[in-house]
């Protein structure tokens, strides 16, 4: 079955105004809101980076059906696994069979200004994700949890108020080792469209395949969601245009790993030209078409489409989405 949803877009909204387009996503059809925890924006000018997690409490309230989550949040620098552990229990005894924890592995942008550390290589930031994890999940299923990790230690610790079954955890990964551990140990896993085919076909899917082969689980019931980047709009010179406001995803990996500063994040994107900020997304002003362009991810196994588009006329985007490519993408891949 495919499940539609929303990106609720953190870096580029407030609070309250990503609430209400949220609340407008799910009476206009979709399925899922997923909301991106960032201490700090893409961009300092006009940024915004609400709590996600005060915030989800509030989405849960407001609405009555859609899933929700985090796409994604690091539960290993800023926040203790302990917390997030007590978080999402709460969220998921308030809001049960709703909520989703997607993890990653971080930031600099996030987590160095807020704890001023040192920002480790990639081999520390997995291993701490993982170790957040296992800790997690038991303080989920048990009482009293005295945990010596390399990173994380807790002395008879009980979450008192968890649902009865945990929350669902996905993982998102960009490389074949995270890939599989997500296959692994994860109950889905998260990437993004809009980079290179061989990624999905050669290194994310195939790894996401042998991880759960090797834990032994089900592949039909695990769940492989992409956030699809998509600018859809009946002008096609202003669904190009919107697509600047999140030059930052065109930047490439050695261009933004290390950047701290969303004033020199903002520096880099607004010298990229709309040809390059375009390049990550789906630009359409043909429902059709825009439903070709989504076809292949679908065919490769994605079921779990969340969308995001960059324009800063959210409400616009919903009600277009919500009549015109919804109903045809649930028709055509039926």
């Amino acid at each position: 079955m495919l499940k539609l949803g929303y990106k609720a877009s953190a870096e580029q909204f407030g609070p309250r105004q990503l609430l209400d387009f949220s609340v407008l996503a799910e009476n206009v059809g979709f399925d899922s809101v997923f909301i991106s925890d960032h201490f700090q924006p893409w961009k300092h000018t006009d940024g915004h980076a609400p709590s996600a997690l005060a915030w989800l409490g509030a989405l849960g309230a407001s609405t009555s059906r859609i899933v929700m989550g985090t796409s994604v949040l690091t539960p290993t620098f800023r926040y203790h696994p302990s917390v997030v552990a007590q978080v999402f229990g709460t969220l998921g005894v308030m809001f049960p069979g709703r909520v989703i924890l997607g993890v990653g592995t971080g930031e600099s942008l996030n987590e160095v200004p807020a704890t001023g550390m040192a920002w480790p290589e990639m081999k520390e930031r997995f291993a701490r994700m993982r170790e957040a994890i296992s800790l997690i999940r038991k303080l989920w299923t048990e009482d009293r949890v005295s945990f010596e990790g390399q990173y994380y230690k807790t002395d008879k610790a009980t979450i008192y108020d968890k649902p009865a079954t945990p929350v669902p955890i996905y993982v998102a990964a960009a490389g074949p080792q995270v890939a599989k551990y997500a296959g692994r140990s994860a109950d889905g896993f998260i990437c993004t469209s809009g980079k290179g085919w061989k990624l999905y076909t050669e290194t994310l899917l195939p790894n996401v395949v042998e991880g759960i082969a090797v834990a032994g689980k089900q592949d039909a019931g695990y769940d492989r969601m992409i956030e699809m980047k998509v600018s859809f709009d009946t002008d096609r010179q202003r669904a190009l245009q919107d697509t600047h406001h999140w030059a930052a995803l065109a930047l490439t990996p050695d261009e933004k790993v290390t950047v701290e500063d969303p004033i020199e994040m903002e520096r880099l994107a607004d010298a990229l030209p709309v040809e390059r900020t375009a390049s990550r997304w789906i630009v359409s002003t043909d429902p059709d078409e825009h439903i070709e362009k989504i076809r292949p991810y679908v065919e490769l196994g994605f079921r779990h489409l969340v969308f995001h588009a960059p324009g800063p006329d959210q409400e616009r985007f919903l009600k277009l989405y919500g009549e015109t490519v919804l109903p045809k993408l649930r028709r055509a891949f039926a």
